[in-house]
């Protein structure tokens, strides 16, 4: 069993620049881990993805601005955040993923607002 803990967000200006970072209670270097965002109103959507062996993935809309990254000896995933507009505003979630188990952090707030 895995826990994660999501933690970083908060209120930020149109333009400025986030990281959030996903701590797991245990060793993630065998798992696939993703960001994942739930904006008000609207439906869950894939942030960025990582595989165990560090090859990353975004959506097209996502591709300039976001990038996962992850260091297994601090057992620890971050998404770096640039650029941000008010349409990012939303409950940002980590999850883990290893052949059938998946895992869901329980989300941190990021805010974008003048």
């Amino acid at each position: 069993q895995v826990q994660l803990v999501e933690s970083g967000g908060g209120l930020v200006q149109p333009g400025g620049s986030l990281r959030l970072s996903c701590a797991a209670s245990g060793s993630i270097s065998r798992y696939a881990m993703d960001w994942y965002r739930q904006p008000p109103g609207k439906q869950r959507e894939l942030v960025a993805s990582i595989t165990s062996g560090g090859s990353t993935n975004y959506p097209d809309s996502m591709k300039g601005r976001f990038t996962i990254s992850r260091d297994n000896a601090k057992n620890t995933v971050y998404l770096q955040m640039n650029s941000l507009k008010p349409e990012d505003t939303a409950v940002y979630y980590c999850r883990a993923r290893l052949g059938l188990t998946t895992y869901w952090g329980q989300g941190t707030q990021v805010t974008i607002s003048s």
